[in-house]
């Protein structure tokens, strides 16, 4: 269907229109010329009327004009070129003329967009939702996926239907679950696999010990104690002299403050006020994250399963705690792969692995150095050649490490209104063009902007509604404190029937 003619000068980029019948936003066009068919997409709109102008300032009079004109009004939009559907969506090196037929582009054609290899669904395009809109797995893995949008706007959704869709080619995945959203999880296409936030210390590199005991790295005299120390409970759990990884560290550090050599008037008592210091801390380790140290369990990337979605349940834990255990798993994780791409080690991770991080704006800040920063950061510049990939997803792009986010070549973009987060997630994404940043805060809850390798153009979608179970939703407030009274009352009536049945009086 022809909805106009191109306008004005166009561009090998885009160009404008005018109409007089209402297409969207988003949708598709098509145009004929020089013998090519060149698809389109429509990234902006206005409706305009020529008498109906800027100038006229009494409403009487606008009554009077739309009296005599009637509904005369045109539609001007702006088309950005995508490319030739004959020539594997290459970009034209002439220009369209103007004056151009535009139309529609039909379902046939656009299916034909939409058909990747290893394809993902994950929903239906906005202007016409009986055409699928399917992903390349092999490049959203391997190129790295952020997830962002406003609470509410439906990025747990997504992250589901993702999860549900990779499950059907046995993919695996490592979910780093800050809010307990998925623990109790069900998937139409796979199972869960929960992996419990614990480390056997063995496997823990001192540089993680030291961030749990908060030893500053200026802090030399306590690092040198503490170092000394945890050599030599690291040796003696290794060779299985001892199940109590903590107790033997605060044992050594106890016997050495009060060894004689300390006693004596040769070692300073600032000196000895640092050993004291590392033993509380210590302590402080064994009160505040005993439970995160367990020698019972081995490596955590034993853990992991093929063919599920492991789920790393981090809803107890808190900053510090999450942010070693990713950092631990990703670092492993790294290493692991090399190891088993480049040695053919049997010991390694053998599959490849996607890591779902949630709330990546706090385990990849952008003003703060952490670990799980910085091994984020590694795996989104090396994990492609090792087969892990990354999906970041955040209702805070303003605050994500902008390195991480750049590496990440696949967006799905819902609902963003802060002006802050938008101009972040643009200056990370080269696909993310300036008419389609404004659209943005217009989008409806589950729709969704979907830019990147893993599709052939950009996309405006209307992602899938996940059919499983999951937790976290929003909490019906007025419900459970309706519940809450309604359980107070039953008590209270129940504790009256008892006293009065033992003849009391209450």
């Amino acid at each position: 269907m022809m909805i106009g003619r191109s306008i004005g000068e166009t561009s090998l980029n885009n160009f404008e229109f005018i109409s007089k019948t209402a297409p969207k936003v988003g949708e598709y066009v098509t145009l004929n010329y020089d013998g090519k068919i060149i698809l389109g997409m429509i990234e902006t709109l206005i409706h305009g009327s020529v008498s109906l102008n800027n100038d006229i300032y009494d409403p009487s009079t606008v009554d009077m004009i739309k009296a005599i004109e009637g509904n005369d009004f045109y539609i001007k939009g702006k088309v950005r070129i995508l490319g030739d559907l004959n020539d594997n969506l290459r970009i034209p090196r002439t220009p369209a003329p103007p004056g151009t037929k535009i139309y529609l582009a039909d379902k046939d054609r656009l299916n034909k967009v939409f058909q990747v290899k290893n394809p993902l669904k994950i929903g239906g395009l906005i202007s016409q939702e009986n055409v699928d809109v399917n992903v390349d797995i092999n490049k959203m893995i391997t190129r790295h996926l952020a997830i962002l949008a406003m609470t509410g706007a439906g990025k747990s959704n997504t992250v589901c239907i993702i999860i549900d869709e990779l499950l059907k080619y046995d993919g695996t995945m490592v979910i780093f679950d800050m809010h307990s959203e998925y623990v109790d999880g069900e998937f139409n296409n796979g199972e869960l696999n929960l992996i419990s936030p614990e480390i056997n210390p063995i496997y823990m590199s001192f540089s993680e010990i030291r961030r749990l005991i908060n030893i500053p790295s200026s802090a030399y005299i306590q690092e040198r104690y503490f170092r000394e120390a945890y050599k030599i409970a690291i040796n003696e759990t290794r060779e299985g002299n001892s199940k109590d990884f903590l107790s033997v560290l605060k044992g050594n550090l106890n016997d050495w403050y009060e060894s004689e050599i300390f006693r004596s008037k040769e070692i300073k008592s600032s000196e000895k006020t640092k050993i004291m210091d590392v033993i509380n801390k210590v302590e402080d380790l064994e009160n505040k994250y005993g439970f995160l140290l367990n020698t019972n369990v081995g490596d955590i990337l034993s853990q992991i399963q093929l063919g599920k979605a492991n789920i790393v349940d981090l809803g107890l834990s808190d900053e510090t705690t999450a942010e070693v255990i990713v950092s631990h798993i990703l670092r492993n994780a790294l290493r692991s792969r090399k190891s088993f791409i480049h040695k053919k080690t049997d010991t390694a991770l053998k599959f490849p692995v996607f890591f779902i991080v949630e709330e990546a704006h706090i385990l990849a800040p952008k003003n703060r150095s952490i670990n799980s920063k910085l091994w984020i950061s590694r795996i989104a510049r090396e994990g492609r050649k090792f087969g892990l990939g990354l999906c970041l997803v955040s209702q805070s792009p303003k605050s994500i490490d902008p390195d991480s986010l750049s590496q990440a070549n696949n967006m799905i973009i819902s609902r963003l209104v802060e002006p802050q987060d938008q101009r972040h997630v643009q200056s990370a994404s080269e696909n993310l063009s300036e008419d389609l940043l404004l659209q943005l805060p217009s989008l409806n809850i589950g729709e969704a902007i979907v830019v990147g390798l893993m599709v052939k153009v950009p996309t405006l979608i209307k992602v899938d509604e996940f059919k499983g179970r999951r937790y976290g939703n929003d909490l019906d407030v007025v419900g459970e404190w309706r519940q809450y009274k309604n359980n107070q009352k039953k008590e209270t009536k129940q504790t009256k029937q008892t006293f009065k049945e033992l003849g009391g009086d209450y």
